[in-house]
């Protein structure tokens, strides 16, 4: 997943005059952010820096905002088609049971703030109810079942988390490509990871101290007797299961979360919940074969269920029932879970208007009926036909790198060379559209529109158990300003909103597009062939495909990866985690360098223009440091290195430093910061 850069010098590089024989070209269309540059400092000691410093000296985080870059300017563009999309359907007064009917009402409910305030938490009071009135552990395994929700990702979108106790994705088996089964992974925390609750750093125990009193707050709001008391259990009981949780490094292995389980297995394996009565009150109690993606953590939970007192149980389901749709509960409530998760957690400082936030809603809970639409008025045929060409060229540079490593056996490149020819690639908008048939949305009932989207979303997903794969299955709406690549089907998806300017400009040169848009592409291609991603064939199988001397090369890479981004210091103290980053800095490496060889390749022989001073080679990589521009609040940067799997962007950047390319192109001398010896460029494929 790609998830979410560039010059004019005055005394840049020799290159920098076209005396290779290039022709000169004006400014038009250089694709290249001049003005953004920092011409005091050298390429070669900070290339981040120079490329994108004068733009960050000037640029402003918005208030509602934790921070600020280019996807933010992409996702502003994509918000402002999603506004037109439904204005009209708004004013069309579309028939009920039409998508665009559920779309108009799914944001009335939203944005009718006097109608929530009116009802106040009368929409929750029959899961209040419920709640108070559990006697016994049969009936939590019951409700903790019913609760159950297809709300984790851990391959395609590193989603490992789950305000409900467990949470479910449903995809091929890691051992048959053809048999579409339900993984189970750890859940039950309200803050982002484990490491919240466990790190001995004083800024996480102040964030915990501020998660305990937002506990607290939000259960005396809801006129919930003893509130600091429950909320001091809540804690205490997050904490155990925190405990219990498989770090964040442990979950991304795949081969350790290859746990196949019978249903008999789960009371031998995990006691302490009725596992009977809860994949009965889950839809599914005929099920009998399932991979458990995190096993210790799983049992750990279980026998917490048991040893826990009921009242315990029942204290954390009000606090995370009333949590999950704070958005459309009174102000009072909104307003608190904004303070804690995003002014506190992430440094926001204002809440997004409310219109901006129904349309989010919309999206995420309608997705595909937004995208059908999105693309109709939003994404030109040309487009499409242009990154068409631009994947089939980085995909045979891909596979020309892959032909041609001298250390690595012919049966581990055919297999690699299969991966890549047999590689589905979507390019805008998926071939089959999801059917909101048998969603009911009310346009006086905020809460239940959310409940309902939830139930749709997780029985469409248990649907597909026991029916033929569909390799062809999206996995990202159109109006998603994001990429991703999908290990178990071999494909990527490449929505509509990201093929914008200036990640893509039509308008722009080849050099500023391939360095853009290309290296996006190129990561996406590479996370086939990162440390995860490796360990899928063709097919989508795991398995090992490598020669033993092949994976000892490989992994030997990878490691100095690892050193390299274990050297970068984020804040005073606070370095990057070269190993939980992995997969991501492997991904940027072999992608630019494809994207690289794709863009040489595009050229067809010919010299590149000289456009703006700037030559082919210095145009690519200032694209690819601007497509990384970004400005960042600091709770925001130590809540990412806590638990994101990717670097910070302006780390990204600097996978410059790696390409012989790049010190060509900007004359880059031994003794400046970035510069590496070739012998310890990192070339993983």
């Amino acid at each position: 997943m790609l998830f979410a850069a560039l010059l004019a010098t005055s005394a840049c590089t020799p290159a920098e005059t076209g005396g290779n024989g290039a022709a000169t070209v004006a400014g038009a269309g250089i694709g290249v952010d001049l003005a953004g540059l920092n011409k005091g400092v050298q390429p070669g000691d900070d290339f981040e820096e120079y490329a994108n410093g004068g733009w960050r000296a000037r640029a402003e985080i918005p208030a509602d905002r934790s921070g600020t870059g280019n996807f933010l300017e992409v996702f502003n563009k994509a918000e402002a088609n999603n506004t037109a999309i439904i204005q009209a359907a708004l004013k069309a007064n579309a028939a009920p049971g039409t998508d665009t009917r559920r779309i108009a009402d799914w944001y009335n409910a939203y944005t009718d703030t006097a109608a929530i305030e009116q009802r106040g938490l009368a929409p929750l009071a029959g899961e209040m109810d419920a709640i108070a009135g559990l006697n016994d552990k049969t009936q939590l395994a019951t409700m903790l079942g019913a609760n159950l929700r297809a709300d984790v990702d851990p391959l395609n979108a590193t989603n490992f988390e789950t305000e409900n106790l467990f949470g479910l994705f449903v995809s091929q088996a890691f051992d048959r490509p053809d048999t579409t089964v339900p993984y189970l992974l750890q859940g039950g925390l309200g803050l982002p990871e484990r490491d919240y609750y466990l790190s001995p750093k004083a800024e996480m125990a102040t964030v915990r101290d501020q998660y305990r009193a937002y506990i607290g707050k939000l259960l005396s709001q809801a006129n919930i007797t003893e509130p600091d008391a429950r909320a001091a259990r809540i804690f205490a009981l997050e904490s155990r299961i925190a405990q219990a949780h498989a770090d964040i490094l442990t979950s991304q292995d795949a081969h350790k979360a290859n746990n196949a389980w019978k249903k008999a297995d789960f009371a031998a394996y995990a006691p302490g919940i009725d596992w009977g009565a809860f994949w009965n009150a889950a839809g599914l109690g005929a099920q009998d074969d399932f991979i458990v993606w995190q096993p210790a953590a799983v049992a750990g939970i279980a026998k917490l269920v048991a040893s826990e007192p009921l009242q315990t149980w029942q204290d954390w389901l009000m606090f995370h029932r009333l949590n999950e749709v704070s958005s459309v509960l009174p102000a009072a409530f909104d307003q608190a879970h904004f303070d804690f998760y995003n002014r506190t957690l992430s440094g926001q400082q204002k809440q997004r208007p409310r219109d901006k936030r129904a349309i989010g809603s919309v999206n995420q809970w309608l997705g595909d009926a937004m995208g059908q639409l999105y693309v109709k008025d939003y994404f030109p045929a040309s487009s499409k036909t242009d990154i068409q060409t631009m994947v089939s060229g980085i995909l045979k540079a891909f596979d020309t790198r892959v032909a041609q490593l001298p250390w690595m056996a012919d049966t581990t490149k055919a297999e690699a060379r299969r991966k890549i020819e047999t590689m589905r690639v979507g390019i805008g908008y998926p071939e089959t559209w999801r059917s909101y048939a048998g969603l009911e949305v009310k346009v006086d009932d905020p809460v239940g529109n959310l409940r309902r989207a939830e139930l749709a979303e997780y029985r469409h997903q248990i649907g597909k158990i026991g029916k033929p794969v569909d390799r062809g299955e999206w996995w990202m709406t159109p109006q998603t300003v994001n990429a991703v690549n999908l290990p178990l089907q071999n494909a990527l998806n490449f929505p509509a909103a990201i093929l914008q300017a200036p990640f893509y400009d039509p308008g722009a040169d080849a050099a500023s597009n391939y360095g853009s848009i290309g290296a996006t592409i190129g990561h996406e291609i590479s996370h086939s062939f990162d440390n995860l991603g490796a360990d899928f064939d063709a097919s989508g199988r795991l398995r090992n495909w490598w020669t033993k001397p092949d994976l000892d090369r490989f992994e030997a890479s990878a490691q100095a990866l690892v050193a390299q981004y274990d050297a970068y210091e984020v804040l005073p103290g606070l370095h990057v985690n070269g190993r939980q980053t992995l997969a991501e800095n492997i991904a940027d490496v072999a992608g630019l360098s494809a994207a690289y060889d794709a863009y040489r390749a595009s050229l067809g022989g010919k010299p590149a223009p000289v456009i703006g001073g700037l030559t082919g080679d210095q145009r690519f990589f200032l694209a690819f440091a601007q497509s990384w521009r970004a400005k960042n609040r600091e709770q925001m940067v130590r809540a990412r290195i806590a638990s994101d799997p990717h670097a910070p962007d302006r780390f990204r950047a600097q996978t410059v430093r790696n390409l012989d390319g790049w010190y060509a192109a900007f004359a880059v001398k031994p003794e400046q910061k970035l510069y590496l010896a070739p012998e310890k460029r990192v070339k993983v494929w």
